[in-house]
């Protein structure tokens, strides 16, 4: 898959630095340009567009000087510029989230963030474009299955987007996310029971939470005696 090409839009030249400066250190990504507002965002999708090196990608500030992000949004696709969105913005009213949604938004930042944050959404992004691609470039495929469209769509969603179950720790959490991370390969639940000192069934609540996240991939273990399992493995976008 080669490198998603971004552009930034965003009005205040300190955060258009940051922002770019974040995708810059992101793998499996390039900074296609910056826009200080919405004309000039317009402008530049149309003329990247028209070179043959379209924008995949807008880190789009929904408060600009001269139009609103909605409306940004909106031009686009009245345009045909099929870009995806990833909307930043200090906005938090429930009635622009759901606008935000219907037009395309595939990702929501709520500033002030740290570059963490960024990288998780980014990478999120990169793995949902990962999945929906990988199954319909099979020799062979028609296209994806239902579970592998949803398992693609799951991985938008970062584990701090998700409620915590009653009886899960967010420090027990991390220990299994860091344990995963540390595999090679994929780990079942009985293998983050042993190493974690934790009941089967704990550990398996765990892992699906994970999995309902996008944040590991699930997949059914054979050759193994006894009761059948699943066995999970950390997505590395």
């Amino acid at each position: 898959m080669s490198d998603i090409r971004v552009l930034v839009v965003e009005d205040e030249p300190v955060a258009s630095a940051a922002h770019a400066a974040y995708v810059g250190r992101m793998a499996g990504f390039t900074l296609a340009g910056t826009a200080p507002d919405g004309q000039s965002a317009l402008r530049l999708l149309t003329e990247l567009a028209a070179s043959g090196e379209p924008v995949e990608l807008v880190l789009l500030d929904m408060n600009l000087p001269d139009l609103h992000g909605l409306d940004i949004a909106r031009r686009m696709r009245s345009a045909g510029i099929l870009a995806d969105i990833i909307a930043i913005t200090a906005v938090r009213e429930v009635a622009i989230v759901r606008s935000a949604v219907a037009i395309g938004v595939v990702q929501y930042l709520i500033k002030p963030f740290t570059y963490a944050t960024f990288a998780d959404k980014l990478a999120s992004y990169r793995l949902f474009r990962q999945q929906l691609a990988g199954p319909a470039s099979g020799a062979g495929r028609a296209g994806a299955s239902q579970s592998e469209v949803d398992q693609a769509f799951a991985s938008l969603r970062a584990p701090s987007e998700l409620p915590l179950p009653k009886g899960l720790s967010v420090s027990t959490l991390d220990s299994v996310k860091e344990y995963l991370k540390e595999q090679s390969g994929a780990a079942s639940a009985t293998e983050v029971m042993t190493a974690l000192g934790m009941s089967r069934v704990t550990a398996r609540r765990y892992l699906e939470y994970l999995a309902d996240a996008g944040n590991v991939t699930r997949a059914p273990r054979y050759g193994t005696p006894g009761r059948p399992e699943n066995e999970y493995s950390w997505n590395r976008a």
